[in-house]
């Protein structure tokens, strides 16, 4: 492949224009074709594997201020984790761009190794090309949906703490949570909660105390915003498909139970009524 079709086909998919050309040339060349080992990506991948922790480091410590230091931890690990790595190159469809050698090309499908090791070299070359934010601006767009993803399965399932980073961070608001009815005794008591974004309003979901409803609301308003997909029936569908059109509070406490520690409330939270 000549370097100009090369070229014109990588800076769509990167969304980023190269002034030197031999650099996106070497990032894509893998060991097994290259003349001497240094002319391949190894190098760059060395390099790029730094400049891509240093970059979700960075954010990670922004957008999550209340984490310690094992949760961040944790969550960059997933976000850099070499089956990320690939899952992007491979969704960008650079992985099918590497030149590789005789022994590579008969494989069906190129392992994952060479696809993560693949965008660790792009993001090394968009450095060196461009420099340090420009190598940030393409990490970020890349990377800031697996930010999201993890962070709602590894920071134990805190929907609340991720919302309010998300409407922060993209909407410019702070979430807030109306209590929309509650049933039962006093002693058995089951509470109806939606989140409240400006003047949007989002699914309401019930649970056996206001703040599992408030994480289970949470999880609703993430999942109508895009940012989490839908694993489940709102509770609201589940309600209007009875028979009666009626929901007992103990099943509806049951449906919005959700296996996690909760945290304190969130600032800017606003409770109609006191927690039990």
């Amino acid at each position: 492949m000549e370097i100009e079709e090369l070229v014109s086909q990588c800076e769509p998919m990167l969304g980023y224009r190269f002034v030197d050309h031999q650099l996106l040339k070497e990032a894509l060349t893998h060991a097994s074709i290259a003349d001497d080992r240094r002319r391949s990506n190894e190098r760059l991948e060395f390099l790029g594997d730094s400049v891509l922790g240093l970059v979700i480091c960075h954010r990670l410590y922004e957008i999550f201020p209340q984490y310690l230091e094992g949760d961040l931890t944790k969550l960059k690990s997933a976000v850099v984790s070499r089956n990320t790595c690939a899952a992007v190159a491979n969704s960008m469809g650079l992985t099918e761009l590497i030149f590789v050698g005789k022994g590579m090309t008969g494989r069906a499908e190129r392992p994952s190794s060479l696809a993560a090791g693949v965008l660790e070299s792009i993001i090394a070359a968009i450095y060196l090309d461009g420099g340090f934010e420009a190598a940030r601006s393409f990490v970020l767009r890349a990377m800031e949906p697996y930010i999201s993803q993890y962070a709602a399965t590894t920071h134990q399932q805190n929907f609340k703490s991720l919302l309010q980073q998300h409407a922060q961070r993209v909407l410019n608001l702070t979430p807030m949570y109306e209590l929309v009815d509650e049933k039962g005794p006093d002693h058995s008591k089951c509470f109806e909660v939606r989140v409240v974004l400006g003047a949007q309003t989002y699914g309401s979901a019930w649970g056996a105390a206001k703040k599992v409803a408030e994480q289970r609301a949470a999880q609703i308003a993430l999942e109508e915003l895009g940012v989490l997909a839908r694993e489940e029936p709102l509770p609201s569908e589940v309600a209007a498909a009875e028979k009666d059109g009626e929901v007992s509070c103990e099943k509806q406490g049951e449906a919005s139970e959700l296996p996690l520690q909760v945290d304190g409330a969130e600032e800017g939270e606003i409770r109609m009524t006191n927690d039990e």
